[in-house]
């Protein structure tokens, strides 16, 4: 399985580096997930959010491979509970799909990237910030892969 996670946005604080790098750092090499960063795009008083959501959109298919498996963090798509995430990612591993997770920008994710999802996962109702969500899904597959492995993280 290979797993990447492409986020819109760079230069995370401190905070969001730090949460991700334990997370990174706690999974086993075969699950490390390459992280790549979608600059924002320029927000002008002349654009709409949705011009530059279609803009950051563009961007992250760009960096898609045609066989990626991608699931796409939208707060209207499925939400799952811990261990149906361990399962999806234990089938994934199976499988040995090339997962993209994609995290959208402050004005959300493009209809084209969406459109291109396999899976569409709500991690919450409330509206999470995307810097935020990346340090979210690094723990989540960590637990699932502790959940998996039956290592003692996770407690019922």
């Amino acid at each position: 399985m290979k797993l990447k996670i492409i986020g819109v946005g760079s230069r995370m604080p401190d905070w969001v580096s730090a949460g991700v790098e334990e997370y990174r750092r706690r999974l086993p090499k075969t699950l490390l997930p390459q992280l790549i960063e979608i600059p924002l795009a320029n927000r002008q008083k002349h654009q709409t959010a949705i011009s530059a959501r279609e803009k950051e959109g563009e961007a992250i298919l760009k960096k898609l491979d045609h066989q990626d498996y991608v699931v796409a963090l939208d707060i209207l798509g499925q939400s799952m509970e811990t261990m149906e995430l361990a399962s999806k990612l234990l089938r994934w591993q199976e499988e040995a799909l090339h997962v993209a997770l994609l995290i959208g920008g402050p004005d959300g994710m493009s209809n084209s990237c969406l459109s291109r999802a396999d899976l569409r996962w709500s991690l919450s109702d409330l509206t999470l910030p995307h810097a935020l969500v990346r340090v979210l899904i690094l723990e989540q597959i960590y637990r699932a892969w502790s959940i998996n492995t039956r290592h003692p993280y996770h407690r019922s």
